[in-house]
């Protein structure tokens, strides 16, 4: 079995320093999330808070579950780049077969766990027996992953048991289950790399796959095995992700295969193989959890959040290099010896001092010193990708301004589960009240609803939540902008012709309602045909592809609706001189770019919902809410249809 065990260079130094020294480069994960915790404790008062660590504890979860299961490939020189889609798929299995077939809820999530074990078997069938690269194979599963997904729910949510949504729920009304499920899962990897035969042989394989061979190891057989736990432990993290959120969502835990494999890379894990460990693992999802939570508290931009979690990244993967020409010691997870488990446990004890002094300091410097009292308001917006969105922060950010309120802002970059972090970020912190455009209206009711129980008002924007109270809805009404459209395109077609339609992301409201009342609205007019309908994700570039390659199949087409301006954007580039002319263009939003499209004549109409307004308003009423102030319940935004002879007059 092949371990990473460096000597030390004898004589180099020695007594307290050179121990210290040997201490940190040994636990280099560990050393960096003390530092990290002491830095957050110090700068934010809300972080040291019993609810915020357990709010860190659930974020940690699903990454960490998902990691996991990818220590036993990274160990045996692997890489799995389907769990995020594999862990969708599980959860889409669950919900689809005890919802939509009628299968006892047992027996679904049996089915959902074979069905993570099956897209492993694959993984590891394609990369033993077909000898593709373990790359081009995972990365082929994380489309088809993703795409049965879809394809089973057809593009939308669907709403899980409520005998497995428990397991999004809390024990005793404090301790979560997803914080549980990680240390159950934490221990069987820990279990299975050190006291397993299939454990030492992934170490064998990462060492040296040649070596393990002619020893007598069947290293294709095992690699099955590998990427068949890869897959189970993706499978729980899909029904975990999705009880959190009380449904399945189809789109869901995109990018989490990127955070698991940095999370093993953080812990120590070597991307060539041969050594990791579940405890290192469970530390580098804490790490990426913490500074993910503690840069929502301090109001860092979430773009911002991206550049300092690569750097993160990077600096584990140099500081491994370093450790490793420093001397240090990381023995594999199976290495016996009572001396290196002596030492290791004198670590965390040590660890746990260092954090409890930390706790202990901090609580003693936030309770010192009493702030002035500043009303404070989150908001936490699908996406700052669009326009749109960008419009209603700009206008939530004025109203805010003008009324002395201090905002945070955050971008759940269209994943619900990680809006879920930012609303429980919100819910823990000192806020009076919070604004959120949820990104799926079923999947934000549950930490909408641990705002309601912590007594902070929610005002829902442009989208409503589901199961959950809600202080105020300020919207425009997509179903009736949908009609709107129909109307407007299918009148300046005379009442006649063929269509196609760019439709949104799927599984969003926005694309759900905006379709169907454009479906609606288009049945006054039977003369018009619609050939085609394919989604481009609200997205200019991909309008353009989508454009593009439906002008092949369809290209005497008469008009377009596009779900969003930024879409149609992408239409009329696609149609070139045609846009205007012969093919009409119906968008939707009224964003600046698509008004100056319509001023040129390209885009011939924009259903136009004032997307400032609306930021204006919810933090208007957001206010009155956190001031116990009274509240409409219902605040609607008027729709307008903008077209060349309207548009000088209007203000979005």
């Amino acid at each position: 079995m092949a371990t990473d065990t460096l000597k030390g260079k004898p004589g180099a130094q020695g007594g307290a320093t050179a121990g210290l020294r040997r201490l940190l480069l040994d636990n280099g994960a560990l050393t960096a999330l003390i530092v990290l915790v002491i830095a957050m404790s110090a700068l934010s008062g809300d972080f040291l808070t019993a609810d915020n660590l357990l709010n860190v504890g659930v974020q940690a979860a699903v990454t960490a579950i998902l990691a996991f299961g990818v220590t036993f490939v990274i160990v045996s020189a692997g890489i799995d780049l389907s769990v995020g889609s594999v862990a969708a798929l599980s959860a889409t299995v669950l919900a689809w077969s005890a919802t939509e077939a009628g299968i006892p809820v047992a027996l679904a999530v049996l089915l959902a766990v074979a069905t993570g074990i099956a897209c492993g078997l694959v993984n590891g069938f394609l990369i033993s027996y077909g000898k593709l690269p373990p790359f081009i194979a995972t990365l082929a599963m994380l489309s088809v992953g993703r795409g049965l997904s879809l394809v089973i729910s057809q593009g939308s949510p669907i709403p899980f048991p409520d005998s497995v949504s428990h397991l999004g729920d809390t024990l005793g009304g404090w301790l979560p289950v997803p914080v549980l499920v990680m240390v159950v899962m934490g221990l069987l990897t820990a279990f299975v790399l050190g006291r397993t035969y299939i454990g030492r042989s992934m170490y064998a394989i990462g060492g040296n796959e040649e070596a393990a061979r002619l020893s007598g190891l069947r290293v294709k057989r095992q690699k099955l095995a590998i990427y068949a736990f890869s897959g189970l432990f993706a499978a729980a993290a899909g029904i975990v992700l999705a009880s959190r959120l009380s449904s399945a969502q189809p789109q869901a835990a995109q990018g989490y295969e990127l955070d698991a494999i940095a999370a093993v890379v953080i812990g120590g894990a070597s991307l060539a193989g041969g050594t990791g460990k579940a405890s290192g693992t469970l530390i580098g999802a804490l790490i990426l959890a913490v500074l993910r939570n503690g840069l929502n508290l301090l109001s860092v931009s979430a773009f911002w959040q991206q550049v300092v979690i690569g750097v993160v990244i990077a600096l584990a993967v140099l500081f491994d290099t370093l450790r490793r020409k420093a001397g240090a010691t990381t023995p594999a997870a199976g290495a016996s010896g009572g001396g290196n488990r002596g030492r290791q446990a004198l670590t965390y004890v040590i660890a746990a001092v260092v954090a409890v002094a930390v706790v202990g300091a901090t609580s003693l410097l936030h309770n010192g010193s009493s702030a002035a009292k500043t009303q404070k308001i989150g908001l936490s917006l699908s996406t700052l990708n669009n326009p749109f969105f960008v419009q209603i922060r700009a206008g939530a950010e004025e109203e805010a301004k003008r009324l002395g309120v201090d905002l945070t802002v955050t971008d759940a970059q269209n994943d619900a589960s990680q809006q879920a972090n930012q609303l429980q970020n919100f819910t823990s912190g000192s806020l009076s009240a919070v604004v959120v455009n949820p990104v799926d209206s079923d999947a934000a009711g549950p930490s909408v609803r641990g705002a309601n129980k912590a007594g902070i008002p929610v005002v829902a924007v442009d989208r409503g939540v589901n199961k959950a109270d809600t202080a105020a809805l300020v919207a425009s009404d997509n179903v009736e902008g949908g009609a709107l459209g129909a109307k407007a395109l299918a009148e300046k077609l005379g009442g006649k012709g063929t269509i196609v339609i760019l439709q949104g992301q799927a599984g969003t409201s926005a694309s759900r309602e905006r379709g169907a009342g454009f479906a609606e609205g288009l049945k006054d007019y039977p003369g018009i045909k619609v050939v085609a309908k394919q989604p481009a994700d609200f997205d200019r570039t991909k309008g353009l592809d989508v454009m593009t390659n439906l002008l092949q199949a369809h290209p005497d087409v008469d008009g377009v609706f596009a779900e969003n301006d930024e879409m149609a954007l992408g239409a009329i580039k696609a149609l070139g001189s045609k846009a205007g002319k012969s093919v009409q263009v119906v968008g939707f939003d009224g964003t600046p770019d698509g008004l100056k499209a319509v001023e040129a004549g390209t885009l011939y109409a924009s259903v136009a919902q004032q997307p400032s307004e609306l930021g204006r308003i919810a933090v208007r009423n957001a206010l009155r809410a956190a001031e116990d102030e009274k509240v409409e319940h219902t605040v609607k935004v008027p729709v307008k249809v903008v077209t060349r002879e309207n548009v000088a007059g209007f203000e979005g």
